[in-house]
């Protein structure tokens, strides 16, 4: 599929949860999300059909979110029906960590190969605090598990935070090392409860990629790392990893965007700041056939903006990270 601009859609972020063992500061308020009724959620049969109409569309890429995805019952048995859909050519998972020690080896099993782990901090105060009482030692337990059954790549991924975890950009850069870890820098996305985090605590990714530099040397680029994303890998002298800088907001990638994604309720959405969403549940429980459900994708890639920026202008307002799936 080509979208107005001309870009190829072939990568589908499904979201199959709201709910989350985590209250990251910047994903939703201290209170937390009303979860959606189980009714309310896209069943995981529904999930599969929705792969294979995009499949048949040219898609043949698959990311796993949420909330947090391991905290839904029966997702591991669900993946690995998604991987054994013929023409699926990846599927991969982003989680937070927490229960990373306990499924890696059933998750490799299930068709699992990459996998991207949210960590923001390594400091266990600062964990607790952004999290809002989050274990850090869980999340090292998923980190070590998941390179030692190799998985390949292994993704830590960042949001550069002014103030909160600025002192510690250093720190993550040396994990590269001697570890074989790809660790990416992410720009704070003004969306739901980070809108007004964005304001004191953005910082772009060329600051943070100055101070690495200042403090280890030289990054050079580094071509070849796997994966659909748009960060910009870069390696330090005599380093087994790499580390990546995803510039959403101060050098957005929007004109190579190839994604759509689909929320936990079921909605095609063309873009995380755009709020017009095409309901796929809806359709497949009054008994849309393939082809209406094809025309159904067709209509979300047609809705892709040229830009966040155009996106925002159709509005945003209404949904948080973790309800939409970042």
């Amino acid at each position: 599929m080509e979208d107005l601009y001309g870009r190829k859609i072939d990568y589908l972020r499904i979201s199959v949860t709201d709910r989350c063992n985590l209250r990251c500061i910047y994903c939703m308020p201290p209170e937390g999300i009303k979860p959606k009724a189980h009714d309310d959620i896209i069943r995981f049969e529904d999930i599969l059909l929705v792969a294979e109409v995009a499949l048949e569309m040219g898609i043949k890429r698959f990311r796993l979110t949420g909330g947090e995805p391991l905290v839904r019952k029966g997702v591991i048995p669900f993946i690995g029906a998604l991987s054994r859909l013929p023409g699926a050519e990846d599927v991969s998972l982003t989680t937070n960590g927490i229960l990373l020690s306990q499924t890696a080896a059933r998750l490799k099993e299930s068709g699992i190969r990459r996998i991207n782990i949210s960590l923001d901090t390594m400091n266990p105060k600062t964990y607790r605090e952004l999290t809002r009482g989050g274990d850090l030692r869980a999340v090292w337990e998923g980190i070590e598990k998941a390179l030692e059954i190799g998985f390949d790549p292994v993704k830590i991924n960042i949001v550069a935070l002014r103030g909160i975890n600025d002192k510690e950009w250093v720190d993550f850069a040396r994990l590269t090392l001697d570890k074989p870890l790809h660790v990416r820098f992410i720009e704070l996305m003004p969306i739901g409860s980070s809108r007004q985090m964005a304001e004191e605590n953005f910082v772009s990714c060329w600051e943070v990629k100055e101070v690495i530099e200042r403090e280890l040397g030289e990054l050079t680029p580094v071509i070849g790392v796997n994966g659909n994303g748009p960060a910009e890998y870069q390696r330090l002298q005599g380093a087994v990893g790499t580390i990546g800088f995803i510039h959403a907001i101060s050098e957005h990638f929007c004109d190579s965007c190839n994604r759509l994604r689909l929320t936990a309720d079921g909605k095609l959405r063309p873009c995380l700041f755009d709020r017009r969403e095409i309901d796929l549940k809806k359709a497949i429980q009054e008994g849309a056939s393939r082809k209406e459900l094809q025309l159904l994708f067709r209509k979300a890639v047609q809705l892709k903006s040229a830009n966040y920026r155009e996106a925002e202008r159709a509005g945003n307002e209404g949904r948080t990270m973790v309800q939409i799936g970042g």
